[in-house]
């Protein structure tokens, strides 16, 4: 059973006619796409936008439009998937390096859901994944200062391409450093101490966004509830 395609038929169930729904990365969200493709005439009716370039191109290739982000204010309901999400909901976001445009769509939706599979679901983050802080390339050096300050155990690198020779250059022109901690910190101080830095644009942990989360696990699809409180 492909727990993802599972979650994502989940996830349709929440889309209404003509809403203005994000979509991000990831599998998970390729199959809402194939899903929404099935009923062209319904997803027609509905204004996509989108935080990624290949969920771009795959909406492109069913047939669909999409419109330019920089439109709107506001959605009615955001789908991404995620590294990690937490028992509260907040999410670990941190493989593409794209999570700038991906929170801002967060941001917009009257609605965020995170949607993936059991594998995505934790009491509290692995340290395998990294915090991602997008930087603007004269911060380069001055952030990694300030955030071995902030937490002197952590290991800062800056990340770099594996197919071209240099740095990761994200849509915005920026850098990407990779904070690697022994243990996570606790997630609700840890956004906004690290966006006070100047020159420091944006995060990969996701605090306080997301409504729900639809997780598949083998025993069947769950709805998690962000906890009242």
């Amino acid at each position: 059973m492909d727990l993802k395609k599972e979650a994502a038929i989940k996830a349709i169930s929440f889309i209404k006619g003509k809403s203005k729904i994000g979509l991000g990365a990831g599998s998970t969200i390729a199959h809402i796409v194939n899903f929404l493709a099935m009923d062209m005439v319904a997803g027609q009716e509905l204004s996509l936008f989108t935080s990624s370039f290949t969920t771009h191109q795959l909406l492109l290739e069913k047939g669909f439009s999409v419109r330019h982000t920089g439109d709107i204010a506001e959605l009615d309901i955001y789908f991404d998937g995620c590294d990690q999400v937490d028992k509260d909901l907040n999410a670990v976001k941190s493989g593409g390096g794209i999570h700038t445009r991906e929170k801002l769509l967060a941001s917009m939706a009257q609605l965020f859901i995170l949607v993936g599979d059991q594998a995505k679901y934790t009491s509290r983050f692995d340290v395998k994944y990294p915090l991602v802080i997008e930087v603007l390339p004269e911060a380069l050096f001055f952030v990694p200062y300030q955030v071995h300050k902030l937490f002197p155990g952590a290991r800062v690198s800056q990340r770099m391409s594996d197919r071209t020779d240099g740095a990761v250059i994200t849509f915005n022109g920026n850098y990407l450093l990779d904070v690697w901690f022994t243990e996570w910190p606790e997630p609700g101080p840890i956004n906004q101490s690290v966006k006070l830095i100047t020159g420091v644009v944006e995060t990969s942990l996701f605090y306080n966004l997301a409504q729900k989360a639809i997780i598949a696990y083998n025993e069947g699809v769950i709805v998690h509830e962000k906890p009242i409180g």
